[in-house]
């Protein structure tokens, strides 16, 4: 099963094929609230279904994200590191007209678990995103490519902040677009290590008391990738395999830039019932930092979190926005 509905639709779709019978391949973001995501991986251990998640700077882009990890995870940038995730600006928009929707559209269906609202083109297609009730803006939609690579970087991939604080801002029009156009937040580990999601330029620079590099889509660089030698690009690349469970991804036709090593690995887990390279365990909590950013952002104040138990410590009103209200006929808490 290839899961690539808007993002308040995959773990609902996700939990529905694994109790099928189906494996699961989900694009990201995986959830559209932490809660969700709790969902989503209960039903994966008691199914024992294969679930990979869509994030493929895990295995393309010519390995530099994986690069990137190993350097950041050998010690060379240091042992206290901080991760600026910079993704770029989200977008505003409205109001916007209700019209009728279109005929070959069940609008009721497309709104699934959302609350019921009147149609506008502008919540459909690309631009679902803009809105905090299907998606989480650009802090979910680009955040997570990043902030997954960052976490994987400093070895917090399978824990969570103990600290978020940032602001956001956000439209305030009616019927228009309402998640955050600009960011800046800090989550700080329980280690002192920070990501920091900020709404900068597009890349991602890890750095430490050694060293920094900086990465996104278009290369890696910086001194301590310079300095490499050709026995160091050895060693980084065998901890890239471990990394990857033993996946050394070539992608269609041994190319590793381009798309399919990803979905490649899927089917090989599959096959050989190895964890994926993007598992859902590692990406929740990746997901899940981008949600506390958003919860801290529109919150406005410093908060508190518990990465064991998963919830706000001593705040009702956070805690209360780890999960949404869901309609009954679509809801996965039914």
């Amino acid at each position: 099963m290839t899961i690539g509905t808007p993002d308040h639709w995959h773990v609902k779709v996700a939990i529905d094929a694994m109790t099928a019978g189906k494996h699961v391949y989900c694009e990201k973001p995986m959830s559209l609230t932490v809660d969700e995501g709790k969902e989503l991986l209960k039903v994966a251990e008691e199914t024992g279904k294969v679930v990979q998640i869509g994030t493929q700077q895990r295995t393309e882009y010519k390995k530099i994200f994986l690069k990137a990890v190993a350097i950041a995870r050998s010690g060379r940038l240091g042992n206290k590191l901080y991760a600026l995730v910079s993704i770029g600006t989200g977008e505003a928009g409205g109001p916007f007209k209700n019209v009728d929707a279109p005929t070959e559209l069940d609008w009721d269906m497309w709104l699934g678990p959302a609350a019921k609202v009147p149609y506008c083109k502008e919540r459909c297609d690309y631009d679902f995103r803009w809105w905090l009730e299907y998606s989480g803006g650009q802090v979910t939609d680009w955040g997570v490519h990043h902030m997954d690579i960052a976490l994987w970087a400093l070895g917090l991939e399978n824990t969570g902040p103990v600290s978020v604080e940032g602001k956001g801002t956000y439209p305030s029009v009616e019927n228009g677009y309402n998640v955050a156009t600009d960011f800046d937040c800090n989550l700080t580990f329980a280690d002192g290590q920070v990501c920091r999601l900020y709404s900068g330029k597009n890349e991602l620079i890890i750095s430490g008391e050694k060293g920094r590099i900086r990465v996104n889509r278009g290369g890696l660089t910086g001194k301590p990738v310079e300095e490499l030698s050709k026995e160091d690009e050895d060693r980084l690349n065998d901890e890239i395999v471990k990394l990857c469970h033993g996946y050394d991804s070539t992608g269609i036709n041994g190319n590793n830039d381009e798309a399919g090593a990803h979905m490649q690995n899927f089917f090989e887990c599959i096959k050989s019932g190895n964890k994926t390279v993007s598992d859902p365990w590692s990406h929740h909590r990746s997901v899940s930092a981008c949600h506390l950013a958003n919860i801290g952002m529109q919150l406005g104040r410093k908060l508190t979190f518990d990465p064991v138990k998963e919830d706000f410590v001593g705040d009702k009103e956070a805690s209360g926005m780890l999960r949404r209200d869901q309609r009954d006929e679509y809801s996965i808490y039914a």
